[in-house]
């Protein structure tokens, strides 16, 4: 009898992947472009904070965003109307995640001549993309208040490969059993050098600061003669 071949599907695809994170990353150098990926679970607030965010850093910034979504164009039509920057939204075809092939695409398509920053909201889930590269300077994971304090836990990976952790929806604080410093313990344990920004948009609380924090990235980033 043969001998049974055993293929490793996942680890090829993540080879794969991760060749086309590093063409991704090459891009970004070339244009010198800043690319924020943005992940958290649906209803994060994720889209609410990158309107917030593209208002306040517009002035300062050139900015685009690339919206990933299973369906609909609701996300990218309300960030355009709201902060009137370029935006193109990017359907998975059913993938709850968003690849490094499907990542340069978009870029391409945007359009990167002449820009700065572009934020990249992906499809809201807490483990796909988390595993999948998508060749960003930089990833970003927002947690809520009602999810709760106990998701680094649950979800190690995201809190791993990400190094700026926004708590979202911070006024609603006291109507929920959510601890910002058994959060910040919880993710510390997975990632020492993680940066916390608690914020809300209903009040603006930390909005600000997160903004100032994410200029002062790209403004490092552009000034490094290596990339």
């Amino acid at each position: 009898m043969d001998k049974l071949k055993v293929i490793e599907v996942k680890a090829s695809v993540f080879a794969h992947n991760d060749r086309q994170a590093d063409e991704v990353r090459a891009f970004l150098k070339r244009k010198r472009v800043y690319l924020l990926n943005v992940m958290s679970s649906p209803g994060s607030g994720k889209t609410s904070l990158l309107v917030a965010l593209i208002n306040r850093l517009k002035k300062e910034l050139r900015i685009g965003a690339m919206e990933a979504d299973i369906d609909s164009t609701v996300d990218a039509l309300g960030i355009a109307e709201k902060t009137g920057v370029k935006v193109i939204q990017l359907h998975t075809g059913g993938a709850c995640h968003l690849d490094a092939e499907m990542c340069l695409e978009g870029l391409k398509n945007l359009g990167t001549d002449g820009l700065d920053l572009v934020f990249l909201e992906n499809v809201g889930n807490l483990v796909c993309p988390a595993e999948f590269d998508t060749g960003a300077v930089e990833s970003l994971n927002i947690l809520s208040i009602p999810e709760g304090d106990d998701k680094p836990l649950k979800y190690p990976l995201m809190f791993k490969v990400c190094s700026t952790f926004v708590f979202s929806k911070v006024d609603v604080l006291p109507y929920f059993d959510f601890s910002l410093e058994r959060a910040m313990d919880n993710i510390l344990r997975l990632n020492a050098t993680a940066e916390f920004f608690p914020t809300s948009t209903k009040t603006m609380e930390g909005v600000d600061e997160l903004a100032l924090h994410l200029l002062k990235k790209v403004r490092a980033y552009q000034a490094d003669k290596e990339n």
